[in-house]
């Protein structure tokens, strides 16, 4: 059970992580990126153009970049503690609220039923993942 668990995490980590990865390249192309830099990337051509048709006064992009600045920050800013799993839990704590702030975002915004679902999914995982994730901090000695 233990082990389902680890695997769930894993790979829910790695669909956000390319979600995530996704915008920011979006959001890249946004600032002056070569236009060709990253159509290499099935999907990033969509990503591009919808990126460029977004307004910067549009609440939901602005929420949506609000996101993932904060988890940028946060992340950066920690240092490291010479455990790589602690090191990787604390990395993943805000990486995780943060799509868990972008579902949230989806859901005040979102028209579309099954992208508003898997807002929901998203945040109801990602909030347990958290949990999991302080818990494992806890047990282990190390402070998120």
């Amino acid at each position: 059970m233990r082990r389902d668990i680890w695997v769930a995490l894993k790979t829910t980590v790695c669909v956000i992580a390319l979600a995530i990865f996704g915008i920011s390249l979006a959001v890249s192309a946004t600032r002056g990126a070569p236009q060709n830099a990253n159509l290499a990337i099935p999907g990033n051509q969509a990503l591009q153009k919808s990126a460029a048709n977004k307004s910067v006064d549009d609440p939901d992009w602005t929420e949506l970049k609000s996101s993932m600045e904060k988890m940028h920050v946060a992340m950066m800013s920690m240092e490291t503690s010479g455990n790589s799993d602690a090191d990787f839990v604390r990395l993943m704590i805000p990486h995780h609220q943060a799509a868990i702030d972008m579902a949230r975002t989806e859901l005040l915004y979102g028209k579309d039923p099954q992208t508003r679902r898997l807002a929901q999914q998203i945040i109801n995982a990602q909030q347990s993942e958290i949990t999991l994730m302080k818990l494992w901090l806890k047990r282990h000695d190390a402070s998120p």
